[in-house]
Parts: structure tokens; sequence; C-alpha cells
């Protein structure tokens, strides 16, 4: 993305937040997202794949949302369409709408499985977050340009000074949330583990490297009173 494509967007296009899915690749893609067709872009689509990929992954938080429709009176769901039965409907809206339209709206829903990224969204931190862990960092989303945000290069595997370990680190304090139960250090160990093969972590036999990996959870472990962890009632 050139200087010149990055002025073409509006920008205030800062101040929303959450972004749909659709708007976010844009964005990426250093496209306005009101501009004509961006999906003409060459750029567009790999970040909006990028994007709706990592969704479904679970690697970029979301509010998915699917298109859906009341069911017709003879409606059976095309290919890629589901149909629900159980809708819920709140009480209040029951209360509002009367007993025959709640009956009426229990006829069923049609809904298409595949999330609407026109209408699923994203918030700007988390697509910053994901971005910065992808070795991209600069951009839209990235306002100072990439100078200012030269301490991210290392996760750039084609950055002369690139080291796997580090980045092996980072990427596991970052997936690690609710440890449920377990020390923050040993949720590390455990998925540096689970990709160890990703960041040459294993040795000549293919198997995970222990010392190294000790090492690595050590120096990202957060949490230095140690102990047994405590259970959330406590």
């Amino acid at each position: 993305m050139d200087a010149r494509s990055q002025q073409q967007i509006d920008p205030l296009w800062s101040l929303v937040d959450p972004l749909t899915v659709l708007q976010a690749a844009a964005l990426v893609a250093g496209i306005d997202p009101d501009a004509v067709a961006p999906d003409n872009s060459d750029n567009y689509r790999p970040v909006l794949a990028a994007l709706s990929q990592a969704v479904i992954a679970g690697s970029l938080p979301a509010v998915i949302r699917r298109t859906a429709w009341e069911r017709g009176w003879d409606e059976e769901p095309a290919e890629g369409e589901r149909i629900t039965k159980d809708v819920t409907i709140p009480k209040s809206d029951a209360d509002e709408w009367g007993e025959q339209t709640v009956r009426a709206k229990r006829r069923g829903i049609v809904y298409r499985v595949e999330p609407d990224w026109n209408i699923t969204t994203v918030a700007r931190a988390d697509v910053t977050k994901w971005l910065a862990s992808r070795g991209h960092t600069s951009g839209f989303f990235f306002p100072e340009g990439a100078r200012a945000h030269s301490d991210m290069d290392f996760l750039d595997p084609t950055h002369p000074r690139h080291p796997p370990k580090a980045v092996a680190g980072y990427h596991a304090w970052i997936a690690v949330g609710d440890t449920n139960g377990r020390t923050h250090k040993q949720k590390i160990k455990d998925w540096l583990y689970e990709h160890a093969s990703e960041y040459e972590l294993t040795g000549e036999d293919g198997r995970p490297i222990e010392k190294a990996i000790e090492e690595i959870a050590k120096v990202w472990n957060w949490d230095l009173k140690g102990g047994a962890p405590k259970t959330p009632e406590e």
C-alpha cells in the first residue's frame, strides 16, 4: 500500500468502532470503505480472506452475525442455509407484540450458515492487535507509521533479525487467556509444545525441545508470585 492510496481514506473512519469485517478489510487494504467496488482491488481480496478466516478460526475476536429472515409458509432452506424453529422472543417484545404475533414468529427462521461480513463486526483494538501479531504494522490502523511501531518488526519472519523463540513467546502470551486452574506458566508451555514445530522449537527427532520451552515460558510468565493457582471461588 502506498501513501497515495492511504490519503484516499476519509480520516473520519478512525472514529468508527467497531467496524464491519468488510470495512476493516478495505481499510487494511488502503481503500476507503465507501469506495465503489473495493473488491476490484488486488489488495482487498486477500485481506478479506485473511480477516474472515481469522474470525472463523477464533484468532480474531468478532461479533458474528448471519443473514436471516422469517420462513415463508412453503419455503425450504437452500444450499448453505439452515432453518431454526425454536426462536426465542424476549418477554418485553412478546408483551408488546401480543400473543398472536408471537405465535406467527414461531413459524421458523431461515438463515445463511456463513457469517455475513457486512454486519459481522470487529473491534479496532482487536484488528490492530491481530495485524501486529502477523507482522503487519503499517497503514490505516497504525497512523503514526511503521517507524513508530518498529518495536514490532521482530514479528516479521523476513526481517534479518527475526528471533523465532521470542516470537513464539509473544504469540503464546497473546494466546493465553483464562488459565482454568492451571498456572500461567504451564499454559504458556502447553501452547509452546503444541506449536513447537512452527517456531523452530523441535530437535532433529522432531520432538519439542523441553529446555527451550521452559526458558521461554519463564520469560513470558507474568505471574511471578508462584504457588498453586487459585480457583475462581478463592
